[in-house]
């Protein structure tokens, strides 16, 4: 079992939330933004629909994926009964705050914007995704717990053996493409508040926390194997940009989003997992910056998209602006005790 701070799982971490915040400022800018209640910008950037195509597939599998890990961690350390009061007190209270403060505030942007009557409204919106989370721990907890009474005995062998053979990744996809070809979504990389974003991401918290269950045999296979299965993913981007013309097969889908998945986390395991200074901030910063992003970008966009700014000028002013929001408001909140926990902060 893996013993030590793994320090490439925060950078993985702190790196999905700063994709997500990349590819959400780029909705703004893509002819399908409005139809998905973004504020969309006068003119598209055509260039930036394939980094878009690329990351669509993974970047939120890759959040559960980290999720499921970090659940895995926080068992060695709880029982269950522990583990479901810090979850409540780091998920249900932020979820619930954030769907009656923070969520009313980016919707009444958008009416305004689009010159709506104004309605408070508050629903989950992008944190759908906190509201899965708090599901699966509820609902996995009992094999989780299962299974680490059986760590050390033929059943955590087995596991960890498994997930230590080059066949074991294939075993871990197949779910996936299963998923893919009963729940048959219009659209594979429309999760939020969908049934494939729920089953999907239940597979992926699950296959997370037994990544991290069984040891160092799953991180040394990715590690070895981490160009290969990079280069797999590539090959398959391609035949979905030139043959599909970016509209592959589900089941095609989602081998191509787990060959990312797992590069990415031998990558990170070979390149990321050593301290530095920075580090610390930033993973404690990225769950509050999650659930202030989509504010600062509503209102980025609601100042900067009516004026004589051209696309690009407007969709790096947004970046920049949306991080420097939500940074400036984490200096805020982690300076202030009462504050802390509706960010999923330790008071």
């Amino acid at each position: 079992m893996i013993t030590t701070r793994r320090y490439d799982i925060d950078w993985l971490r702190v790196i999905a939330i700063w994709l997500l915040l990349f590819y959400h400022v780029a909705i703004g800018f893509q002819p399908w933004g409005t139809l998905i209640g973004f504020i969309q910008h006068g003119s598209s950037l055509k260039a930036l629909e394939i980094p878009m195509s690329i990351l669509s597939i993974w970047r939120i599998p890759l959040l559960f994926f980290v999720s499921g890990m970090g659940v895995c961690f926080a068992m060695r350390k709880r029982n269950w009964k522990e583990l479901w009061m810090e979850r409540a007190q780091r998920i249900l209270l932020p979820y619930v705050f954030g769907i009656l403060v923070i969520v009313p505030i980016h919707i009444w942007l958008w009416r305004d914007y689009y010159h709506q009557d104004a309605l408070y409204d508050p629903n989950p919106a992008h944190l759908w995704f906190l509201g899965n989370i708090l599901i699966y721990v509820l609902v996995l907890t009992p094999l989780f717990w299962y299974l680490k009474r059986q760590q050390d005995k033929p059943i955590g062998k087995a596991i960890s053996k498994v997930m230590g053979h080059p066949l074991g990744l294939i075993l871990l996809i197949l779910p996936f493409v299963l998923e893919a070809v009963l729940v048959a979504p219009e659209l594979f990389t429309l999760y939020a508040t969908t049934a494939h974003g729920f089953w999907l991401g239940l597979l992926a918290f699950l296959v997370g926390y037994l990544m991290v269950y069984a040891g160092n045999s799953f991180w040394e296979l990715v590690e070895r194997w981490k160009w290969a299965l990079l280069g797999a993913a590539v090959l398959l981007f391609l035949l979905r940009l030139f043959y599909f013309e970016l509209v592959a097969p589900n089941p095609l889908l989602a081998i191509e989003s787990n060959l990312w998945v797992f590069a990415f986390l031998g990558l990170g395991y070979r390149y990321l997992n050593r301290p530095h200074p920075a580090l610390r901030y930033l993973s404690q910063a990225a769950y509050p910056v999650y659930i202030l992003h989509m504010l600062f970008l509503y209102l980025t966009s609601f100042v900067l998209f009516p004026t004589q700014l051209s696309a690009w000028w407007a969709f790096t002013l947004v970046l920049i602006l949306t991080f420097a929001g939500c940074y400036g408001t984490f200096e805020l909140i982690r300076r202030v005790r009462w504050l802390r926990p509706f960010f999923g902060l330790k008071p």
